[in-house]
């Protein structure tokens, strides 16, 4: 395994990224505290020097480690619905909850 500092597109539950080293990425709500370092082997592909590793449907030997930055709520989005000529509206707010995490360094298959 050999470190880089390439980038890559990783897969964090059903939602994939892509990201290089340095990156501060908002994913899905983790169960880590701030602070912890996160290491997520769904790795889909990883490019470096000029190479390129593609998974099938993950890369072997490829890894992603971070930290955890911070965690969060985004903005509020308005779920609104309205049926014409019946009188029916229902309008609904939701805050999707994060964490932002700090990519350290991306682990390549040798």
């Amino acid at each position: 395994m050999e470190k880089t500092t390439g980038s890559v597109v990783f897969q964090i539950g059903s939602k994939q990224y892509k990201a290089d080293v340095g990156d501060l990425i908002q994913v899905e709500l983790m169960h880590a505290d701030v602070g912890d370092s996160v290491d997520i082997p769904q790795v889909l592909m990883v490019t470096a020097d000029n190479k390129v590793w593609l998974g099938d449907p993950f890369v072997d030997g490829a890894q992603v480690k971070a930290d955890v930055d911070s965690h969060g709520k985004h903005k509020k989005l308005i779920v609104f619905k309205y049926k014409n000529k019946t009188r029916y509206r229902r309008k609904q707010g939701h805050r999707q909850n994060y964490t932002a995490l700090r990519i350290k360094e991306i682990v390549t298959p040798v």
